[in-house]
């Protein structure tokens, strides 16, 4: 069914001629998706929210390319694709979300194309960082960022980084490669995108030891939930007493959702669909994948409202989060037992 909601959103957004009128839509739109939070099917409003990430990130890119072809800095020297991560590469942006992103760009025939391309693809990319942050986007703390050389290459250049990371199997390196399954093209050439994608799973099926580390990596953030049921708040600080449905449930589950597709080659990057898929290769009975759809769903719509104190969730929504983060724990033993079984392990 069409979300005419949505397609006009993106009109609006693509007849934007500079970042000013950019950013004022982006602040109407998501004013009004805010109002909805209460009130909406969560899946749909993030996906709708999502949509209008996408579309924001994606024509502050093009006025970017736009404005160095107006400062003579020419078109770029060949074919690129923008790249996000995280909650980004798996549209599951909330309404405050940072940058992560990289770039790669096709390899070039001869050293000048080569040397126009880094000269280009760095001032680009660090236009379009400050664009995003100027339009709201806060800058990764991690630095993934397509401004930093580490995330912006050749792809000849990311398969090298890729296969070093696979060699090392260090706790940096697994995170970096577990950040890089999450890869989405917003704009720019997908095929590309599809090239970096097709060379991690083939590493990946070369490496079948690094299954363990990533299981390790995987597991570092565990589900707030006792093991009676109740919930786990926040003991110290500014936020004692809350529920941090970020870490305490969101991660996980994203972690744990994640690895199970990454064992099973399943490209999809956001967890919903991971998890449809996961059932379609018969790696989640279709009892284990509704639940886990169900508990993923209400933990999207918590994690858009943010911290929360349980004692004000009223009893429906209470029972609601503890079956979700139920849920979450027990797809964690699942991959708890796993590990155990085939590495050894904890």
């Amino acid at each position: 069914m069409p979300d005419f909601e949505s397609e006009n959103r993106l009109r609006r957004i693509a007849g934007c001629q500079d970042l000013e009128q950019l950013k004022s839509i982006r602040i109407a739109e998501q004013q009004k998706l805010e109002e909805e939070l209460h009130s909406s099917d969560s899946p749909l409003l993030v996906n709708r929210l999502n949509k209008l990430h996408d579309g924001i990130i994606s024509k502050a890119v093009h006025l970017a390319e736009n404005d160095l072809a107006r400062k003579g800095h020419g078109a770029p020297p060949v074919p690129y694709a923008y790249l996000l991560f995280g909650s980004g590469g798996r549209s599951e942006q909330t309404m405050h979300s940072d940058q992560d992103s990289g770039l790669v760009y096709a390899d070039s025939l001869d050293a000048g194309t080569a040397e126009r391309s880094r000269t280009y693809f760095t001032q680009f990319s660090e236009a379009v960082v400050d664009s995003l942050l100027f339009l709201g986007y806060p800058l990764c703390e991690g630095k993934v960022l397509s401004s930093n050389a580490d995330w912006r290459m050749t792809l000849d250049e990311w398969r090298n980084k890729l296969d070093g990371w696979f060699a090392d199997p260090s706790w940096e390196s697994v995170r970096y490669l577990l950040i890089t399954a999450d890869a989405r093209a917003v704009t720019g050439d997908t095929g590309l995108a599809a090239q970096l994608q097709e060379h991690f799973y083939n590493e990946l099926a070369n490496h079948p030891s690094i299954a363990g580390r990533m299981l390790e990596n995987t597991l570092r953030h565990k589900v707030l939930v006792g093991f009676f049921g109740q919930l786990l708040p926040e003991r110290y600080g500014s936020d004692a007493g809350t529920v941090d449905i970020k870490y305490g449930a969101y991660i996980p589950m994203v972690n744990a959702f994640r690895l199970l597709a990454v064992r099973e080659g399943i490209r999809a990057t956001g967890t919903l669909e991971r998890i449809e898929k996961l059932q379609q290769a018969r790696a989640l009975s279709s009892e284990e994948a509704e639940e886990a759809r169900q508990a993923f769903a209400f933990v999207l719509k918590m994690r858009l409202i943010g911290k929360i104190i349980p004692a004000q969730l009223g009893r429906e929504l209470t029972v609601s989060l503890k079956e979700s983060l139920k849920a979450g724990r027990k797809i964690q033993s699942k991959l708890q037992g796993e590990m155990k079984h085939r590495f050894g392990g904890r």
